[in-house]
């Protein structure tokens, strides 16, 4: 007879089989109802809908969102494959969105489909599909992404409305950067007579700086006898001229949100007073804050430490070597790196203060603070020295955030023109507040992003002469609430406001973080 476990491990690996063969959304047939019952019961299955499962995590609590955000686009191309076949397609809107590789979780994912009857279905976490009668895109002017069927980028300009172009000025704005020449425009806008989307469209790609495109549309179009009125269709002018050259839409992105977010970002924060004449008392005072910081960062991290682990971790006492429960040995080599990844920050302010640019120290360093701080757990056989080698080369996810993270090939984008941005900054409140956001929005690492940017902001804090300042676990869910705000709906503000308020407690010596002793 089966022990439970046995029946356990029979179950797991049909559903392993199932996901080898690229399933996420799993239907009911797909699974015995033993199975299906079981895999339920141990929390290694989680129903979407009746009759629509998707794999989860036994250690999930009740209402986790996790498992349901990294899972929405598979299991909505999966559910809309199998309910309308290959006649549907998502919106023009949201097609650009992921051509741009924006794919933060939608509140609502509109579909086009041919037999659509305008209904909504409710998914988890205040999440719905509405699917409506609609044309498809015609042939030659459809995309596929990842089981996602789209309109192609050309195509999904000229169908997408003015309102998205007011709404989501970012995203529109690098979906037209993304257009290397106009030729696949210009074809369906003269096929169509599209004179008014013609005009849109030019007048977007000159508001981005792109002349030589927006003449070609507006002259060709008038060549062909068309009258072309050319509209601006955003609401105001773009933060930034985007390079010529520039077709990454990442990148792209990037640029045009730094230079939308900066104003709001100088306006909420204290002024700046200078670098600090005396190095050794501003050092000092940073030494004093280790304790309750890595208390803090490595409690909103879901590590438990407290004062006397992080004091043994200081002096050395602490033994990797010793017999720990795993929990306990996973808290301790955090605190561990945490503790050399502070001496090497340390090291780079101390190169801020004595006249170096900060934009380049972080640039040079940040790889440091990386390697010191999961050195310890590669010294006691939890991670492979590969683990230490660099970026991640897999996709990664936030826990609860509709927020995903972009893509591993995005990121070699990414991160030199973050840097770049950080450099050429030269407000020390934008350097805080927009690296520490950016570092994590992009989150290059498979861990560690969270600290790595709190010391990225504290670095720019010091380039500024702002005090250390440290962001206390029981304020971790308005933290948390303020990042997702600017990640997904581009709000920098809740965040800036956060910050200020930290800065200026720190500044004002009130209110500062204290440490349990157990």
């Amino acid at each position: 007879m089966p022990s439970p476990q046995e029946k356990l491990a029979e179950s797991l690996e049909t559903l392993y089989e199932l996901q080898n063969q690229g399933t996420v959304a799993i239907r009911s047939r797909d699974l015995s109802r033993t199975h299906r019952e079981r895999l339920v019961q141990n929390g290694f299955l989680k129903e979407v809908m009746k009759g629509w499962y998707i794999p989860a995590h036994p250690e999930n609590t009740a209402g986790e969102s996790t498992a349901w955000y990294t899972s929405f686009w598979s299991f909505c191309g999966d559910y809309l494959e199998s309910r309308f076949g290959k006649e549907w397609s998502l919106s023009p809107e949201q097609s650009l969105m992921l051509h741009i590789e924006n794919r933060t979780v939608p509140r609502q994912l509109l579909v086009r489909a041919r037999k659509g009857r305008n209904h909504i279905m409710q998914l988890p976490h205040g999440t719905s599909i509405l699917d409506v009668k609609a044309s498809l895109p015609k042939v030659g002017e459809a995309d596929e992404l990842e089981g996602l069927r789209l309109f192609a980028l050309p195509a999904a300009l000229i169908e997408a409305g003015p309102a998205f172009f007011e709404q989501h000025p970012t995203d529109a704005r690098a979906a037209l950067a993304m257009l290397r020449d106009v030729s696949g425009v210009l074809e369906k806008l003269l096929n169509g007579g599209h004179s008014v989307i013609a005009g849109r469209l030019a007048g977007g790609l000159r508001d981005i700086g792109r002349i030589r495109l927006a003449d070609d549309i507006a002259n060709t179009m008038k060549a062909a006898g068309y009258k072309v009125r050319e509209t601006n269709p955003f609401e105001r002018a773009a933060p930034a001229a985007l390079a010529a050259r520039e077709h990454s839409p990442h990148v792209a992105r990037t640029r045009l949100m730094w230079q939308q977010m900066r104003g709001v970002v100088i306006e909420a924060f204290p002024e700046p007073p200078g670098l600090p004449r005396g190095k050794k008392a501003f050092l000092k005072r940073i030494e004093d804050a280790y304790k309750a910081d890595a208390y803090h960062s490595l409690s909103i991290e879901g590590y438990r430490v407290s004062g006397p682990l992080i004091e043994r971790v200081r002096q050395g006492t602490w033994n990797p070597d010793a017999r720990e429960e795993d929990r306990q040995q996973r808290d301790a080599l955090a605190a561990r790196g945490y503790w050399q990844a502070f001496q090497a920050v340390k090291s780079s302010i101390q190169q801020v203060l004595d006249g170096a640019a900060p934009g380049e120290v972080a640039n040079d360093d940040h790889g440091k603070w990386y390697r010191e701080m999961f050195a310890p757990s590669v010294t006691a056989g939890l991670l492979k020295p590969g683990d230490l080698a660099g970026y991640r080369n897999i996709p990664v996810y936030i826990r609860r955030s509709m927020h995903v993270p972009p893509s591993a090939d995005a990121v070699r984008d990414l991160i030199p023109a973050f840097f770049d941005l950080l450099k050429d900054e030269d407000h020390p409140a934008v350097r805080v507040v927009l690296g520490h956001f950016f570092f994590v929005y992009i989150h290059p690492y498979m861990d560690g992003n969270g600290r790595i940017g709190r010391f990225l902001m504290n670095l720019m804090l010091a380039s500024g002469g702002h005090p250390w300042t440290i962001i206390p676990v029981e304020r971790r869910n308005e933290y948390l609430a303020a990042l997702e705000s600017a990640s997904v709906d581009q709000n920098i503000e809740p965040f800036a406001e956060f910050l200020a308020q930290l800065v200026r407690n720190s500044m004002e010596g009130k209110d500062a973080p204290g440490v349990p002793e157990t």
